[in-house]
């Protein structure tokens, strides 16, 4: 260890010493600075372990005229928004150059789903909440097989992991699945930004060959409204779905239909939790590719189909608006998220772009059909227009924070969708009983039958 960083330590070490016997002194009887330094005995006794270690941190000039490297991270990266604002931060995970729509994200936890929900391919997520990377990562809170999103932006990165489940860090995690990160950069003022003047394509880059001109030159060549974002997240083929939701995390198993209902799957970017609720409520699930044909799905003969979430523009989507429409009437539909807006397209109905979106787990939402209020998990940059509905469809939830439709219904076409998550992963659990009110549809179709 160099003799300066080593000075260093050691005054930290004793500066945190004097510290805790301040507070000891403050709390208790005992004066630990009294010239004979005993204590009695009903005084606290506390005893704290202070790690310091010097960590080389590569910066963006080597050591100049011969002095050490800084032993702390400076800034290594920008991210150039298309209003012409350059914000200089510190860099993690992957290295380069990537493009995408910044939105924020107003979660306190669950960084790992919303990194692995395919509905944010596309798009930079701003983290409004400050300190991420505490909990570290696992395996079992993945949402999909990897991360779509094009990059993650917060305030601070923490620089330690406590959680029993974790196995890696975030910082790591991101590095191996080529996913850019930078932090401690002024995410509230970014955030403000985004409400004032709406969702802003953003470049995010480590290279400093690139001025902040060509950076910015390009975030206002790209454009995300019109493509295509569902072919690049949905499966290849189609697969069954067996797994429930784990024993020690099913919150709602005490009234589950025994009956097992087949249900199509349509993959426009679905979540993993969605399947295990739908499989806990007694359902097997079929998972069909975006592109999979409305008239293969009939010929299965499901007891129901669903329209999963999905990201970017649902008018982008043609061809799976067509296979909305062919299914509608024949079998019981459950729209999530992207699969609402479609049913909204096929019902006759316009979707719109909206000012920044809604991506967090905390949007309050109102079921007209009884008054409930439900916090509820969003990730959507669209939504349907209600006014452009034909007659028959009824709207069924609103959301509180600026009475956008999230929810729809349209009992004579046996159709029921909701604009955002109700498996919650992360959010609150409020809107887990529509799976149940989906398995009710189907069974009083058989009935019918």
């Amino acid at each position: 260890m160099h003799l300066k960083q080593k000075a260093i330590c050691t005054s930290t070490l004793f500066s945190t010493r004097m510290v805790s016997r301040a507070m000891d002194f403050a709390v208790g009887s005992c004066n630990p600075l009294s010239a004979a330094g005993f204590c009695s005995k009903t005084a606290r006794v506390r005893v704290f372990t202070v790690k310091c270690s010097s960590v080389s941190v590569a910066t963006s000039g080597a050591s100049v005229a011969g002095l050490p490297e800084k032993p702390w991270k400076v800034a290594d990266a920008r991210l150039a928004l298309e209003d012409g604002s350059i914000w200089r931060a510190k860099s993690f995970g992957a290295s380069g150059t990537q493009v995408g729509e910044v939105v924020f994200n107003t979660s306190l936890t669950g960084y790992q789903e919303i990194l692995t929900d395919p509905s944010y391919a596309g798009q930079f997520v701003l983290m409004t909440n400050p300190h991420i990377g505490n909990t570290g990562v696992n395996f079992d809170d993945e949402e999909s097989q990897q991360c779509f999103l094009g990059g993650l932006v917060i305030r601070s990165l923490s620089i330690s992991t406590s959680n029993w489940r974790c196995t890696e860090t975030l910082g790591a995690y991101l590095a191996k699945r080529n996913i850019m990160g930078i932090y401690d950069v002024d995410t509230r003022a970014i955030t403000r930004r985004l409400r004032q003047d709406g969702s802003l394509i953003g470049v995010l880059s480590t290279e400093d060959s690139k001025t902040d001109e060509e950076l910015l030159e390009m975030s206002r060549t790209w454009d995300i409204v019109g493509v295509d974002l569902i072919s690049g997240v949905t499966c290849k083929a189609p697969y069954e779905w067996v797994d429930k939701t784990d024993k020690e995390w099913d919150f709602n198993s005490s009234q589950r239909e025994k009956e097992i209902f087949h249900v199509i799957a349509y993959d426009y970017g679905i979540k993993h939790n969605i399947l295990r609720r739908l499989a806990s409520y007694g359902c097997k699930i079929t998972v069909v590719p975006s592109t999979w044909p409305a008239s293969e799905t009939l010929k299965m003969k499901p007891d129901g189909v669903l329209f999963s979430n999905g990201p970017g523009d649902p008018s982008a989507v043609p061809y799976a608006v067509e296979s909305v429409k062919e299914i509608i009437g024949q079998v019981p539909v459950f729209g999530i998220c992207m699969g609402h807006q479609l049913l909204g397209q096929a019902l006759g109905g316009k979707t719109y772009k909206m000012k920044f979106g809604h991506h967090g787990g905390n949007h309050p939402v109102r079921n007209i059909r009884t008054g409930r209020v439900e916090i509820s998990a969003q990730n959507h940059n669209y939504a349907v227009d209600p006014a452009s509905l034909p007659n028959g469809v009824e709207v069924t939830h609103l959301n509180l924070n600026d009475g956008s439709c999230a929810g729809l219904a349209y009992p004579e076409r046996k159709l029921m969708s909701l604009q955002y998550h109700p498996e919650a992963s992360p959010g609150p659990h409020d809107s887990d009983p529509v799976f149940e009110e989906f398995v009710k549809l189907m069974k009083q179709e058989k009935q019918n039958l």
